[in-house]
């Protein structure tokens, strides 16, 4: 897979979520992971929908859309490393997502689980 050509900015795996409210995962990966919105688009026959956008966080890139019809939402699991997964576990929780699991110290760093507004699971680390 050496010669796989990659868009700039993008990876060569990137998760692309259908989701109920896609509107809502934005505003969500924007405060609480400092993600950065490279690109949306709406839909022509329904503005308030998002056709395709792709959120920027950290060096990785997540593609979303709002559900339609023939696609279905279909939340996903994420796991993110974050600087500090306690206070990334509040912003979370305060940007209206429910608690999985309260940040505690595992083998592989201090780590915590959340549900965002539209149904994605995240698994919060930070390395100790």
């Amino acid at each position: 897979m050496s010669n796989v050509k990659v868009p700039n900015g993008h990876q060569t795996l990137m998760p692309y979520l259908m989701l109920a409210g896609a509107a809502k995962f934005k505003e969500f990966t924007i405060n609480v992971f400092g993600g950065t919105i490279v690109s949306t688009h709406f839909q022509e026959d329904d503005p308030s929908q998002i056709k395709h956008s792709e959120v920027r966080i950290g060096d990785s890139t997540i593609m979303f859309c709002d559900a339609r019809g023939e696609w279905p939402a279909q939340p996903s699991n994420m796991f993110i490393y974050v600087e500090n997964a306690d206070d990334t576990f509040q912003k979370a929780l305060s940007e209206g997502a429910t608690k999985l699991m309260e940040p505690s110290d595992q083998d592989y760093g201090r780590s915590c689980g959340v549900t965002d507004p539209c149904g994605n699971v995240w698994w919060i680390t930070s390395v100790l």
